[in-house]
């Protein structure tokens, strides 16, 4: 492949639509995934807070931890090109692997 050719591949690649618009997506779920962290964090904290007070895991809490955990996952293979597919609200909301008590 030429100079010229490549020049021209480049030209072409940075005109296309698709990039700019995938750029947008990744920008809007890079913020989103901020704001999961922060909600990661706070089940952390509160599902440690249970365990110290109850002697035992909060279910619920379980398996928030494991929903958003699921959805992180696709939202980074969505930024790492990993995956086409966008993560919620563009698809469903991710489904929690089966419940698995930690304690059995």
């Amino acid at each position: 492949m030429s100079e010229n050719e490549t020049g021209e591949k480049i030209k072409q690649n940075l005109l296309t639509v698709d990039h700019w618009i995938r750029l947008v997506y990744m920008i809007l779920f890079a913020f989103v995934l901020q704001i999961a962290s922060i909600v990661i964090g706070a089940v952390v904290i509160l599902q440690f807070i249970f365990a110290l007070v109850t002697g035992s895991s909060n279910t619920n809490l379980r398996q928030l931890g494991a929903s958003l955990t699921c959805y992180i996952s696709d939202t980074l293979r969505f930024l790492t090109y990993n995956s086409e597919d966008k993560p919620f609200p563009f698809s469903d909301w991710p489904e929690p692997p089966a419940d698995q008590d930690p304690t059995a």
